[in-house]
């Protein structure tokens, strides 16, 4: 019991530390794939806004360029000249807007290439605006005239180099837009090969803590296998056992019974003879003919005494006229005993049974009258021997005063014991044995035993005997 208890505890300690060790190589895998797929995503995330504001601000800037330009233009092309100042003023403005955009502008990926064309860019654009405000500050009087050449020569060059770096600033975000999506993505293959690598090995070290629990378990259920085995034949050899110690306390119970009637009896039935002789003498010779009365009334009780014995231990009755007289027989004995009343009712009995049959439903009709007289405190009880096709029947039922049917399973009570004696015999015979009973509700066994008639039970034996 005590290996078995250990065997139990070291399954389960080795299952359990299998599916920890499982369980956390999953849980350690899909942790580490799930940070670092987050990690990635936000950084993804952040570049793509950069990437995004960056390019609003490039065009932003851009248009406040053109605008200015424009402003330039409608400024040399106006014949007003009063409103050079508002256009000086508005291209003023117009930088401003420039100024705040570049100072919000934050590097994609704040690269060398990035900064040196985003200062290339600022540069472009100071010279341009200090173009545009030489420009609008020069003689107006002379814009008509020169209108086209000073936006030829000056305005325009100027406005395409400021296009052209901002156009290398937006084709360099978008490449490093293009770069870093490609290194995104090949984060994420390199991710999904260590992932199905770490599941991999998860799944491979699961299979071997699967295999090693199967492989243990199997062992465990090979030697409980054994080990039922064995406890199958011990309980095969312990009934066999049973069913011969019950088959020699029969044989010496009969054994007994028949010294009791042959030998003892005789002696006693001697003795009798003796006694009445010897008073038949003493009454020829003028004595009293009452000297031996109370010899002889005690040699009559031994008689009876030695007669009911050997009836109780095992009853001639039962091998010479059956189980239906033998039972009839004890009834009438217990009647008188017990001043308990017992009705017996037979039905299809006629034919005679195997001898290890009758003999086991007598012992079962008597241990089960024994319990009642001793136990059940019943003033009715009644008896039912019935023949079926293939079984017999037999029901012992009484109005006493009824027991706990459960606690007659734990060995130690004087009835639990009785119990065990006639479950002994119903079992050796592979028979069925049914208790009801309830405190205060009266008791009822009722067993079926295997009908073997004792003409093939005598074929069975010269077969096996041979």
């Amino acid at each position: 019991m005590h290996q078995n208890s250990l065997n139990g505890l070291t399954i389960k300690t080795a299952l359990f530390l299998g599916f920890g060790l499982t369980f956390g190589l999953w849980l350690f895998a899909g942790y580490h794939f799930t940070k670092r797929m987050a990690d990635v995503g936000q950084e993804a995330a952040a570049i793509n806004v950069r990437y995004m504001h960056a390019q609003e601000l490039l065009s932003s800037v851009r248009s406040q360029v053109l605008l200015a330009s424009v402003y330039v233009r409608d400024a040399l092309l106006d014949p007003n000249r009063a409103v050079g100042a508002s256009y000086l003023q508005q291209v003023q403005d117009t930088y401003r807007g420039v100024d705040d955009a570049l100072l919000q502008y934050v590097p994609v990926l704040d690269s060398v290439a990035e900064r040196e064309r985003v200062g290339r860019l600022r540069r472009e654009i100071d010279e341009f605006r200090q173009t545009m405000v030489d420009v609008l500050t020069s003689d107006s009087t002379r814009w008509p005239a020169d209108a086209r050449s000073l936006l030829q020569r000056h305005i325009v060059p100027k406005r395409e180099a400021v296009m052209r770096v901002s156009e290398e600033v937006q084709a360099l975000n978008r490449a490093s837009f293009v770069q870093q999506q490609a290194d995104i993505a090949e984060v994420y293959r390199v991710m999904q090969r260590r992932v199905w690598q770490q599941l991999g090995i998860a799944l491979g070290a699961s299979l071997g803590i699967a295999l090693l629990a199967i492989v243990y378990a199997g062992r465990l259920e090979n030697r409980l296998q054994r080990q039922r085995a064995t406890e199958a034949q011990n309980a095969r050899d312990l009934q066999r056992l049973s069913a011969q110690l019950i088959n020699a306390q029969e044989e010496e119970r009969r054994s007994i019974a028949r010294e009791l009637h042959d030998e003892v009896g005789q002696v006693l039935t001697a003795i009798k003879v003796e006694l009445a002789v010897a008073q038949r003498t003493i009454a020829s010779r003028g004595g009293s003919v009452n000297v031996l009365e109370d010899a002889q009334a005690i040699a009559d009780g031994a008689i009876h005494t030695v007669r009911d014995l050997s009836h109780l231990l095992h009853p001639a009755m039962l091998d010479d006229l059956g189980l239906p007289a033998a039972i009839d027989s004890y009834l009438r004995g217990f009647r008188k005993r017990h001043g308990i009343r017992v009705d017996l009712l037979q039905e299809q009995m006629e034919a005679r049974l195997a001898p290890q049959i009758e003999a086991a439903g007598y012992r079962i009709v008597q241990e089960a009258l024994t319990n009642v007289a001793k136990h059940a405190k019943a003033t009715n009880c009644r008896v039912h021997v019935q023949r079926l096709a293939h079984t017999v029947l037999i029901a012992i039922e009484d109005d006493g005063t009824g027991f706990d049917v459960s606690e007659t399973e734990s060995a130690g009570t004087r009835k639990g014991l009785g119990l065990i004696s006639m479950r002994e015999r119903v079992s050796q015979l592979q028979g069925t044995m049914r208790i009801e009973s309830a405190p205060g509700k009266g008791t009822r066994v009722t067993v079926e035993l295997p009908a073997r008639s004792r003409s093939v039970a005598y074929e069975a034996e010269e077969v096996i005997h041979g």
